[in-house]
Parts: C-alpha cells; structure tokens; sequence
C-alpha cells in the first residue's frame, strides 16, 4: 500500500490528508477520523444550502439516473442522442459550442429554483425526500473529495517521481490517440 500526504485547505479549514492507495483504489485519510467526518458534514451542509433550489430536480434526475421506472433509460438514449443529432446538424465551432453550453448553463441556473417548484408542486418537502436529497449531497462530496485526493496523488507523483510521471503520461496520452484513430477508422469505413 503505497500512502502520499497531503496539505489539503478547505476554506479556512487547513489539515494533513494521507492518499493511501489500496488494490488501486485512492482512499481519503485524514489525521482524525472524527474531525474528518465533520468536516464532511459541514461541506454536505453548505452544499445542501447552496442546492436547495435544485432539491426537486436532483431527486428527479437521481431517479432517472437509477433507472426506477422501465421507460427511463430509453428515454435517455434518447435525449443523448437527439443531444448530438443536434450537435451534428448545427456544427458549431467550438468557440460557439462552449458559448452556448455555458449559456445554457447560465439559462439553467436562473430558470430552474424558478420554475421546479411550480412543475413539481411540492412545496413541503417530507423526511425521505430530505434524506434522499442530503445522501445525494453527501456522495457529490465524496466524489469531489475524491477528485481532489486522485489530483493531488498525481501532482505529487509528479514532483517525486518525474519519470515515472513523464512515463505515464506519454504511455497514456499515446493509447487515446491510438484508440481515437482506429474508432475514427471503423466509422469512416461503416
């Protein structure tokens, strides 16, 4: 088990994080598991707080995520596809492309704590839907959590040990460009 430390700074929250890497696996260790824990919890609860709006809409897209009814995930083969069908059909440059992702982003974020509320129509929220909503928070920080400990992991080995770095990167960087040359290949040919 290889283990890397970490100077990790949330906010105004400062600690050492060890990256201990299991079969492969990065996993977060921090110096007290109880004051790790808790700082888990307050950034669940600021993520909550900043989400709240979004609460109706994340319960529904974690819904389809999970594929609970048998229609949702032909539905989302669906909307990918039509996604890139339009995507397709407009060939936008790229500077245009990430203009209007980010609008729609933009679009989004003002629209939604709008209008969810008057689509869904519940403006009491009961104790399952709070728990599914604090669950669904609690893994996006875990997630993000992760991220940042695999992107210090890397920057450290980066530092240490510049050739197996170097080595990596090239090896890696050579099979995606391989791997896109031939799918290239076996579309133009079909």
């Amino acid at each position: 088990m290889m283990v890397v430390s970490v100077r990790v700074s949330v906010g105004r929250l400062t600690g050492q994080v060890a990256c201990a890497h299991r079969d492969g696996i990065p996993e977060m260790v921090a110096e007290g598991d109880n004051r790790s824990t808790n700082l888990l919890a307050a950034e669940t609860a600021s993520l909550e707080e900043q989400l709240q709006g979004w609460g109706e809409v994340m319960l529904m897209a974690d819904k389809v995520l999970r594929w609970e009814r048998v229609w949702f995930p032909p539905a989302i083969i669906c909307v990918v596809s039509l996604v890139f069908l339009i995507i397709y059909y407009l060939d936008p440059s790229v500077v245009s492309g990430v203009s209007c992702f980010v609008m729609f982003l933009y679009l989004a974020d003002y629209l939604v704590p709008i209008v969810a509320p008057r689509i869904f129509g519940s403006n009491k929220w009961t104790t399952e839907q709070q728990q599914k909503f604090h669950d669904i928070c609690s893994n996006l920080v875990k997630t993000r959590c992760r991220t940042v400990g695999w992107w210090k992991c890397f920057f450290t080995l980066k530092e240490e040990k510049s050739k197996m770095y170097f080595m990596t990167m090239i090896v890696s960087l050579a099979t995606v460009a391989w791997v896109d040359n031939k799918s290239t290949i076996c579309f133009s040919l079909t």
